[in-house]
């Protein structure tokens, strides 16, 4: 067991600092004031990233700096922490407001419902953070080895539930919370409290061994992903109403290149537990995870190797030991769909929410898409919400019917449906993680090719005569799996620039893993391959079946 009480256990510089951080505060307030570089002290790097912040550099420009011995250029991004990914108007115009003068004027919509920016200098960190929270925003536990932003269905006209699960992600969002005050003090200069550091009874000074994730789904839809979190709780509703969840554990898609021992994994359903009991249930499994989870090796320490090296039974058993709460069998349920549901929807209360598609994530504005000035006016009105998908769009949400026509009239102008109805279903279908230029871990391209590589696609698909086909299309620039290529019927995962390993077999729904069909693809390799596969689909699909599902049946997972 690699628990927290195991004194002979090798320390790495990752727990050192946790353990040492004095509550996460480290040495930032005086890597803040250093201007001699734009970077800060290499364990500050590790203790940012609980405060939602990162440490990037323009890999673009590496070279250039370097032979004029400059150093990096470094700069920061910052993530929000959105519970269930909802904000009012007010909160939006405030994020465009500091895209614009703090970033690079680009906001990124994440795949776990929130926003970042990119770009901020180190001597405008403490200003973006303070920005947002004057409309009550923060980015703490956005990052890190602790729990992050919790994942709810996203589209209101979904269910009747909807803001059920919606209360329950900021719940579990709020317990799960570092209870440290480091925050205010670094970033907003709030006075300290105490000389002692704070108790925290979950993470005490040692914190998780990794990140921490955690969606809930309400059947059938799955646009969460449901099986991919850490923690994934899958709501059961009986009589009309909302029972209590199927509670899974286990998920995550992050690998190494070459090293075996790592692997994507499923979230494992232990069994149902009314709704009651589910939050006492999911903190003693983050707990579990606190106290078994290996902190000697951190590309093995997520929850998916905690169960497997466990084993599943005692795993449970631990947990129910902890919660005095005994898994119930399995309730039945099932997911149909995980795609957005795009334009106009009413929910049960007779509120009206529009879904619009955006590609990776990026609210810009180009020459011939003003998207970032549509959703600045639609902000101004005051008459729509803001809730972001897993699948990295966005809903102008909670409309009043007479408030539809206002919203309408934005839409038009900007033509903002037409990118609904022009945007192919494959493209429709697709991610792509941010990749090169700022992540220090990507080793191909994302978000910036990803657009041009599905123009080509889309011409494949269009030549074998599958436009109606809603195939899932996802892209990462590295094997860490941030975009969730493992489980789409098509993943390509950067292994050089340039080069991909291909993926199929994915189920549509999110409920089965890819497997590797070929390695090291070339943009000509990927095309032919694609268009060899999409040709033999196109002959040889049973009525009704996904192409995810056909390359499971015929089998086309390994090289």
């Amino acid at each position: 067991m690699a628990g927290t009480d195991q004194k002979d256990l090798k320390e790495t510089i990752a727990e050192k600092a946790k353990r040492t951080s004095n509550g996460l505060r480290g040495t930032l307030a005086d890597s803040l004031k250093d201007e001699h570089t734009g970077s800060l002290r290499d364990t500050d790097q590790l203790l940012v990233k609980f405060h939602g912040i990162y440490q990037q550099d323009d890999r673009d420009r590496r070279r250039e700096r370097e032979e004029r011995k400059l150093d990096k250029l470094y700069s920061f991004m910052i993530r929000v922490r959105i519970p269930g990914g909802f904000i009012g108007p007010v909160h939006w115009e405030m994020a465009q407001n500091i895209a614009g003068k703090y970033s690079t004027g680009t906001i990124k919509i994440t795949t776990r419902q929130t926003i970042q920016l990119h770009g901020i200098l180190k001597s405008n960190l403490k200003p973006t953070i303070k920005s947002f929270n004057e409309v009550f925003l923060d980015s703490i536990a956005a990052c890190g080895d602790v729990n992050r932003n919790v994942t709810t269905t996203a589209n209101p006209a979904s269910s009747p539930h909807h803001d059920e699960i919606n209360n329950l992600a900021k719940e579990i969002s709020k317990m799960l919370l570092p209870k440290t005050r480091a925050y205010y003090e670094v970033w907003l200069d709030s006075e300290k409290l105490v000389e002692k550091t704070e108790e925290d009874p979950l993470y005490r000074d040692v914190y998780l061994p990794r990140k921490f994730k955690i969606g809930v789904a309400l059947p059938p839809w799955n646009d969460v992903d449901i099986f991919t979190n850490d923690i994934g709780l899958i709501a059961i509703e009986e009589n009309g109403k909302i029972i209590g969840y199927n509670v899974a554990a286990g998920g995550g898609l992050g690998t190494t290149h070459g090293n075996e021992k790592t692997y994507a994994r499923l979230a494992t359903v232990l069994g149902f537990v009314p709704k009651e009991s589910v939050l006492k249930v999911v903190y003693e499994i983050v707990t579990v995870q606190r106290d078994f989870g290996n902190r000697d090796d951190r590309k093995l320490s997520r929850l998916k190797y905690t169960i497997d090296n466990m084993g599943l039974e005692e795993f449970k058993k631990e947990v129910e030991k902890r919660s005095s709460i005994s898994f119930q069998s399995i309730k039945p349920y099932s997911f149909k769909t995980r795609s957005d549901q795009y334009g106009w929807a009413q929910d049960a209360k007779g509120a009206w929410h529009f879904t619009l598609f955006v590609e990776n994530g990026l609210v810009t504005d180009s020459e011939d898409r003003k998207l970032k000035t549509a959703l600045y006016e639609v902000a101004k009105t005051r008459r729509a919400a803001f809730r972001f998908t897993c699948n990295q769009n966005v809903i102008f949400a909670d409309i009043k019917t007479s408030d539809v026509p206002v919203i309408e009239e934005i839409i038009r102008k900007y033509k903002l449906q037409e990118i609904n109805e022009t945007a192919s279903l494959v493209r429709k279908n697709s991610m792509a993680c941010v990749a090169l230029n700022t992540c220090p871990l990507a080793l191909a391209e994302g978000q910036r090719y990803l657009p041009l590589l599905l123009d080509k696609v889309d011409a494949v698909v269009t030549k074998n005569n599958l436009n109606n086909e809603p195939i899932t299309f996802r892209m990462t620039g590295c094997p860490n799996g941030c975009a969730r290529p493992y489980n789409a019927e098509i993943g390509l995962i950067g292994t050089a620039y340039g080069k991909y390993n291909l993926h199929l077999g994915a189920d549509c729904n999110g409920t089965r893993l890819n497997k590797k069909y070929r390695e090291n693809l070339e943009e000509s390799e990927i095309l032919q391959e694609l268009d060899s596969l999409f040709a033999r689909f196109n002959r040889e699909k049973n009525t009704g079946e996904s192409f995810g599902d056909f390359c499971n049946r015929a089998g086309l997972t390994g090289s």
